[in-house]
């Protein structure tokens, strides 16, 4: 083998940084006094390197995940001391690993969706994870369809594939008899096949029945979403108001 081959055999091995680092890693090597194991590693290591960021990148676009909640946008500081202290926790994603859930409860603008999602994120970030982040209409509608088209057996497989889904905003939604029942076989289906969720909603679980339409639905739903969960709660004034008042107060 000459030294010109080695590059296509990288190629056909579908090892595109090696053939793009190799010649200056044998640079280095030479000018460093490499050994054989640290110039293979060093090539392995830039290709390993390149193939998990170009997977988690993929992840990412997969996941539908808002752009701007991130770990260093949020505003800890204005987070409840419990949800500050799990976070730890939460990043290490072992609740994903063992089919946990996390409930975050909160009105509307207490920051639960940004803190859900920065979580979600990192999860892919540091443990490429599959996640996926879907307000519930549009979850409703897309198990909807699949049943319509009875196709709703492999539209949940499909999203059982997903280590973790985040469910956003579940109260906002006003559910008809059909919209319950979907909704209810998604949350069952993952609690079966012991997948995680992470739900936000802005009614305490004792109004569930006014989203599932029954008290005996709600409970269902309920049961099986706490009996393995993380549950948070964002009390307080909004954070939008509270931001949007301290710029009022600097303007004036």
């Amino acid at each position: 083998m000459t030294a010109d081959s080695l590059p296509s055999l990288l190629r056909s091995l579908g090892l595109g940084v090696m053939v793009r680092e190799h010649e200056v890693a044998v640079a280095r090597a030479e000018k460093e006094n490499w050994g054989y194991q640290k110039f293979l590693h060093y090539l392995a290591e830039e290709e390993v390197n390149d193939k998990q960021a170009r997977r988690i990148q993929r992840l990412l676009k997969d996941s539908n995940l808002p752009k701007t909640e991130t770990l260093e946008r949020l505003s800890l500081a204005k987070m409840p001391e419990k949800v500050r202290r799990m976070l730890p926790t939460l990043l290490t994603g072992e609740f994903v690993a063992r089919g946990d859930n996390l409930i975050a409860m909160g009105l509307h603008g207490r920051g639960k969706t940004g803190f859900c999602a920065a979580v979600g994120r990192a999860l892919v970030e540091r443990h490429q994870l599959k996640v996926l982040f879907i307000p519930t209409f549009k979850l409703v509608s897309q198990l909807l369809a699949a049943k319509r088209d009875l196709r709703l057996p492999e539209a949940l497989a499909r999203l059982n594939r997903y280590d973790l889904i985040h469910v956003d905003e579940l109260s906002y939604v006003t559910q008809n008899r059909d919209e319950v029942d979907v909704l209810f076989n998604f949350f069952a289906e993952r609690y079966e096949k012991q997948r995680s969720v992470i739900v936000t909603a802005s009614l305490v679980f004792s109004q569930w029945d006014k989203i599932f339409k029954d008290a005996m639905t709600a409970a269902a739903v309920v049961d099986r979403l706490v009996h393995r969960a993380i549950l948070l709660e964002f009390p307080g004034k909004s954070i939008r108001a509270e931001e949007a008042e301290a710029k009022q107060r600097q303007a004036t």
